[in-house]
């Protein structure tokens, strides 16, 4: 049986801005600059940013609590910019719960068929289903005293599913729980956004969230958005320093440009050449710029033989992989090494030296880093 809700719409944000006033100070403030995306039906995009970046305000706005200054709201084909929140068919889970401490589970889910004056028995059947769905079956009669933090966002999320939105928003819903139960949330949002085909925008400044849950991310800064793409275009080929180093370990190689053109952009890093496929468009020769390098580009080597010297001050085991952190004359590198029993791990407070693969890095221009 197809278990999709309902019709799915997509979304639009056309230059759409908001400035507040600082009660303080009596100057404006703009918190969102002219931000312009769109997602498609049944997709699931995350706001991605620091504190301050904007994307709380986005979704404010999106679900109606916030009025743009400037610019154009779509669901679907509808405008929906002046329309309130009650009218918008977008429902909201929030990183608080929000639920009601003097009903139980089972009211809690039914609370939205109720305002909507649905019968009695649709309610009891709809309620039963949506309860099986989040694994909550047994617990329709408990409190939310009794709860648990992850069975508490469950039912946050059954109470905000059940009424059929076209379109799913959720503001940090999982920033109150320990790390497993983050991890267990995120896979039981994943597998029901996509067994629903309901259209959500998740927003956190958690990147490991962000790469998990996402079809696209977009990342913001400072009210606009710096990049939109698939979780892999963003980790792999950020448009900047401060978008690779906020999606993920890095390290930046300062480096001088020799050619840009045919398939790579040649640079030189302490008296060596590399050939590296991916760079930011309109680097040109004798530019200074940075080799950006994941961990799991890097290797680690005898001193000398590489581009960086330092020391190992740490190594930590994951099981399929280690973890070594080497300190440098630029501070702390990350370098994860697969395969560890049959790789050389190289003990704390041994001298190494670092090098990366070319494949796997790209070549950006200098610039502020998170």
């Amino acid at each position: 049986m197809d278990k999709r809700i309902g019709a799915s719409k997509s979304v639009t944000l056309r230059e759409v801005s908001k400035v507040f006033r600082d009660p303080q100070s009596g100057q404006d403030v703009t918190a969102v600059d002219g931000v312009s995306f769109r997602i498609e039906p049944g997709e699931l995009v995350t706001l991605l940013g620091p504190s301050g970046c904007g994307k709380t305000t986005v979704l404010r706005m999106l679900s109606g609590f916030e009025r743009p200054t400037s610019g154009r709201i779509m669901i679907g084909e509808t405008d929906v910019t002046e329309v309130p929140p009650n009218k918008r068919d977008t429902a909201m889970v929030f990183q608080s719960y929000g639920l009601f401490p003097h009903m139980n589970v089972f009211d809690n889910v039914a609370y939205g068929l109720k305002l909507r004056k649905m019968e009695g028995s649709a309610i009891e059947e709809k309620v039963r289903r949506f309860l099986d769905m989040v694994g909550l079956g047994a617990l329709a009669k408990r409190p939310p005293s009794r709860l648990s933090g992850g069975q508490q966002q469950r039912v946050a999320l059954a109470r905000s599913l059940i009424v059929e939105p076209s379109v799913l928003l959720l503001d940090e819903p999982l920033s109150n729980l320990d790390a497993l139960l983050r991890e267990q949330m995120r896979v039981e949002i994943r597998r029901l956004q996509r067994t629903l085909g309901i259209t959500a925008m998740y927003v956190t400044h958690d990147r490991v969230e962000a790469m998990s849950l996402s079809d696209r991310i977009i990342v913001m800064r400072g009210g606009r958005i710096v990049q939109m793409g698939t979780p892999s275009a963003i980790y792999r080929d950020p448009v900047d320093t401060f978008v690779a180093g906020f999606v993920g370990k890095v390290a930046f190689f300062p480096c001088r440009v020799l050619d840009v053109g045919e398939g790579a952009c040649r640079v030189e890093l302490k008296g060596r050449t590399f050939e590296v496929p991916r760079w930011t468009q309109g680097l040109k020769k004798g530019d200074s710029a940075v080799v950006m390098a994941r961990p799991e580009s890097l290797s680690l080597g005898e001193p000398g033989a590489g581009i960086e010297d330092g020391s190992v001050t740490a190594n930590v085991y994951l099981g399929n992989s280690v973890e070594s952190w080497v300190r440098t004359d630029r501070g702390d590198v990350l370098v994860q090494i697969d395969n560890p029993d049959v790789k050389r791990i190289w003990a704390e407070g041994e001298g190494v030296s670092l090098t990366f693969e070319p494949g796997l890095a790209k070549v950006l221009e200098e610039g502020p880093r998170q």
